[in-house]
C-alpha cells in the first residue's frame, strides 16, 4: 500500500532491524529445532534400536557360549558354535574360535580380522563372504587359552541406515523449505497487519489529525493496539481542540479586562487632575490586573492537575476535616446572602490525595452554589463512601442548568447565559474536573430536584479510594 500523496515516506528498515523479520527468524528457528528433535527421536527409535538390538543379541550369544565352555569344556563350546551355524539359514552369524597359537578351532571366519586389536571388546570390520565384502559388528571374548569372536552381518542394516539417512536428509531439507515459507508468511502477515497503523501515523505526521487506524474483525492484539492508538488520538484531538478553545477563550475573555484597564489608564492620563483621581485610576488598574493574574493562576493549576504533576503531594488525609474547613469558611458568605449551608459528612473518611487541590475544588463548588442560589435558598455539602469510591456532592436550590449546558459546564471559560453578568472566569468547574481526574475520578452534573421548579444543580465529585 503506497503512502498517500503529500505524506513523508519513511525509509524501509534494514532487514535485521525489522521486527517482522526477527519474529520470522524466531519462528524458523523454533520450527527447525522442533524438526531436528523429531528426526533425532525417530533415528533413535529406528536405527538406534537396531544397533541396540544387535549388540544385545551378540552379547547374549557370547555369554551363552562362555557358559557352555564352563559347563562342557572346549568340545561342548565347539558343538554349540556348529549348531548355531547350522541353524543360521540367512548366514548372518559370525563365529571364530582360536587357541593361543592362533589355530582355528571352530567358526565360519577363516582368519582373525586385522582390524581387531588386543584392546577393546566391540569392533566393526569387513569380511569376505563368498566374494562379497560385507560389514559386520563383532564382539571379542577372551577365555582361558582361547580367543572368541561373535558377530553379526550388518550389511542389510547398513543399507537400511543409508536409506534412513537419505530420507532424513530429504525430510530436513523439506522442513527447512517449509520453515522458510512459514517465516516469509509470518513476516508478510505482520507487515500487512502493521501497515494500516504505519499509514495512519504517516497521515497524522503529515497534518491530517482526523485519521484513525482501521480495525479488523479479528479482535486480536493488533486490533487492541489499534483501538488503544485510536483512543490516544481521540484524546490528543480533544486536547488540541481544548487548546484552541482555551486560546480563543483567553483572547476573548481577557481582551475585555485588558482593554478596559488600558482605556481607564489612558483616560486617567487625559482627565486626572488630583492625586485622588490618579490613585483611583491606579487602584482600578491593579484590580483589573489582579483579575487577569487569577485567571492565569487558575489555568496553571488546571494544567498541573491534568498533567499529574501534583501527585507528588499526595498523602493520607481525613476528607471530612477538609470539607468542614471549606464549609466553615463559606457558611459566613451564605449567611450574608440570607442562605443556609447544610452539611452531611461522616465522622471520618481517610483517603490519599492532594489536600490543597481538593479544598480548592470544593471551594469552587460552594462558591458557585452560593453565587447562583437566591436569598432564602439552601446549599448542601455531603460526602459518602460506597463500593464505587468516594463521592463529594454540592447541591443548591438555584435555577440549575439546561441539559445542553451541563454537558459543556466543565469546559474552560464556559459561561452559561444566566451567568454572563456574574463575576467569574469560567474556570471553576474546569479545575474541579482536573482535580477529579487527578484522583482517578470524574465530575457529574444533574438536577438537584428532578421535576422541581427551580430544579437546582447537584455537582458530584467522584474520587477513587484506591490511589496511593
Amino acid at each position: 500500500m503506497a503512502a498517500p500523496p503529500g505524506l513523508p515516506r519513511s525509509a524501509p528498515p534494514r532487514l535485521l532491524q525489522s521486527a517482522a523479520f526477527r519474529i520470522a527468524l524466531l519462528f524458523m528457528g523454533t520450527f527447525s529445532a522442533a524438526a531436528w528433535l523429531l528426526v533425532a527421536v525417530l533415528w533413535w527409535a529406528t536405527a538406534g534400536a537396531l544397533d541396540r538390538q544387535t549388540i544385545a543379541t551378540i552379547r547374549a550369544d557370547a555369554a551363552a557360549l562362555a557358559e557352555r565352555h564352563r559347563e562342557e569344556g572346549l568340545h561342548g563350546m565347539i558343538e554349540a558354535i556348529e549348531e548355531r551355524l547350522a541353524l543360521d539359514a540367512a548366514a548372518e552369524t559370525l563365529y571364530l574360535l582360536l587357541d593361543d597359537e592362533g589355530i582355528k578351532l571352530a567358526g565360519n571366519l577363516e582368519r582373525w580380522p586385522t582390524a581387531i586389536g588386543e584392546e577393546g571388546l566391540w569392533f566393526r570390520t569387513r569380511f569376505d563372504q563368498g566374494g562379497v565384502i560385507s560389514e559386520a559388528r563383532v564382539h571379542r571374548h577372551d577365555l582361558p587359552g582361547l580367543r572368541l569372536l561373535v558377530g553379526r552381518d550388518e550389511s542389510e542394516r547398513v543399507q537400511l541406515r543409508l536409506l534412513l539417512t537419505e530420507g532424513v536428509a530429504w525430510s530436513l531439507g523439506g522442513m527447512f523449505l517449509f520453515a522458510l515459507l512459514g517465516a516469509n508468511i509470518v513476516r508478510r502477515s505482520l507487515q500487512n497487519r502493521m501497515r494500516p497503523a504505519v499509514v495512519t501515523a504517516l497521515g497524522i505526521a503529515g497534518g491530517d489529525l482526523s485519521r484513525r487506524v482501521p480495525l479488523s474483525d479479528h479482535g486480536d492484539e493488533f486490533d487492541r493496539l489499534a483501538s488503544t492508538m485510536n483512543d490516544m488520538l481521540d484524546r490528543i484531538a480533544a486536547l488540541m481542540a481544548g487548546v484552541r478553545s482555551v486560546s480563543d477563550a483567553i483572547a476573548h475573555d481577557l481582551r475585555t479586562p485588558i482593554a478596559r484597564a488600558r482605556g481607564k489608564l489612558e483616560e486617567s492620563l487625559a482627565t486626572a487632575r488630583t492625586e485622588e483621581d490618579w490613585r483611583a485610576a491606579v487602584e482600578q488598574g491593579i484590580q483589573d490586573l489582579d483579575n487577569i493574574s487569577r485567571v492565569f493562576q487558575a489555568l496553571l493549576r488546571i494544567a498541573e492537575a491534568e498533567a499529574g504533576a501534583r501527585r507528588a503531594a499526595f498523602a493520607p488525609m481525613d476528607l471530612p476535616e477538609v470539607l468542614r474547613d471549606a464549609a466553615e469558611f463559606y457558611e459566613v458568605m451564605a449567611e450574608a446572602r440570607d442562605q443556609r449551608l447544610e452539611t452531611a459528612l461522616p465522622e471520618h473518611l481517610v483517603m490519599v490525595g492532594d489536600r490543597d487541590l481538593l479544598l480548592q475544588a470544593v471551594a469552587n463548588l460552594l462558591d458557585n452554589a452560593i453565587k447562583f442560589t437566591p436569598p432564602g435558598g439552601v446549599v448542601r455539602l455531603a460526602a459518602r463512601q460506597d463500593d464505587g469510591g468516594i463521592e463529594v456532592a454540592v447541591s443548591d436550590t438555584g435555577p440549575g442548568l439546561p441539559p445542553e449546558e451541563m454537558a459543556r459546564a466543565t469546559d474552560r471559560f464556559f459561561r452559561a447565559d444566566a451567568s454572563r453578568n456574574t463575576p467569574g472566569s469560567g474556570l471553576g468547574l474546569s479545575l474541579v474536573r482536573a482535580v477529579a481526574q487527578l484522583h482517578g475520578g470524574e465530575v457529574l452534573l444533574e438536577d438537584a430536584r428532578p421535576g422541581g421548579a427551580p430544579p437546582g444543580l447537584r455537582v458530584s465529585l467522584r474520587l477513587s479510594d484506591s490511589l496511593g
